[in-house]
């Protein structure tokens, strides 16, 4: 089954085609340097790029695959959470690409797409297995015990992962995206220099929070002058990003403790971090669990996880999906 999929749900324009798990093509149009003078994703920035960019993205990945779009068998595109304006975008594309042809099209959530990342080759992961997604607008714990779905097992009760990431590294005047600017700084200092709090480990629950660890990250650059905070920036960001990764490791810890699971997957933009990498491998080497790491450019919002969570999903023939739009 040949897909076209479409994913305009925050600051990155995607379009891919696959086969079944094969990906033909996975284009990635980053609007990084569009939002970085703000520190952060501009809403209606986002929208206007997506509008600017999304055609000749969706070109570049039908060229790229060798496919034409006569040649798909569906569309998929990301319906839901996002940024409405953004996913309004995506889906009137979708929608035109996929109503002249009368191709059947599928509308994914996000997070599935995620979680169905690790359903793509090279070495597809199959359920059942425990999924950690992170990424700036989410952050949750997935059981996943069929392709077409997920329970959500425990999710931040305030901020994402990566919106503390990014909000750190912008006290910190490290740039946008915060996740990468911070490791890259974190490599150069001590993660034991200072300390900060990892919330929610005493909790017996799932449930994650890193608004505590933002305000704390706010008191500690207060705290010193400029020529301190300069000295002393590669050792805030080492502890600063130890204490995000302790977290999201302790919640999948005790997840595991409380199921039985088999495998361990990552997802979202957070899972490319490399400290979260080791220590989740330390922790299924230990347990003897199975640890699924997609690729780098499936971490991050891309279109191929799209596709990949639309094959297991029931397509919505033409004309049915006119009159779809997108839920943020």
């Amino acid at each position: 089954m040949i897909v076209l999929a479409v994913e305009t749900s925050c600051d990155d324009t995607c379009a891919a085609v696959t086969d079944d798990a094969r990906v033909l093509s996975n284009v990635i149009s980053s609007q990084a340097a569009a939002h970085s003078r703000y520190g952060g994703v501009v809403p209606e920035v986002a929208s206007r790029h997506h509008l600017e960019l999304v055609n000749p993205v969706v070109q570049a990945a039908l060229s790229e695959s060798g496919a034409e779009l006569g040649d798909v068998d569906a569309l998929a595109v990301t319906t839901h959470p996002g940024l409405i304006g953004a996913l309004l975008v995506g889906v009137a594309t979708a929608k035109g690409l996929a109503a002249p042809l009368r191709k059947p099209l599928v509308g994914v959530d996000h997070l599935q797409g995620h979680v169905a990342a690790n359903f793509l080759e090279p070495d597809p992961l199959e359920p059942a297995f425990l999924c950690l997604i992170a990424s700036g607008g989410h952050t949750l714990l997935a059981g996943v015990t069929s392709h077409d779905g997920f329970e959500i097992l425990g999710q931040t009760l305030d901020d994402a992962a990566g919106e503390a990431l990014d909000k750190g590294a912008r006290l910190l005047g490290l740039g946008y995206p915060g996740g990468p600017a911070i490791q890259r700084e974190a490599e150069n200092g001590d993660p034991e220099a200072f300390e900060f709090p990892v919330a929610m480990t005493r909790d017996p629950g799932l449930d994650f929070s890193f608004s505590g660890l933002k305000t704390a990250l706010l008191y500690t650059t207060r705290e010193l002058d400029e020529v301190e905070l300069d000295r002393r920036r590669a050792d805030i960001a080492a502890s600063y990003q130890a204490a995000v990764v302790g977290q999201l490791t302790a919640k999948l810890e005790r997840a595991l403790a409380k199921g039985e699971w088999e495998a361990v997957a990552l997802g979202g933009g957070v899972a490319a971090n490399s400290l979260l990498r080791e220590r989740a491998a330390a922790l299924c080497e230990d347990r003897g669990l199975r640890l699924k790491l997609v690729p780098g450019e499936l971490c991050t919002d891309n279109a191929a996880m799209i596709a990949s969570a639309a094959r297991f999903l029931e397509p919505t023939p033409y004309p049915d999906y006119l009159d779809w739009t997108a839920a943020a």
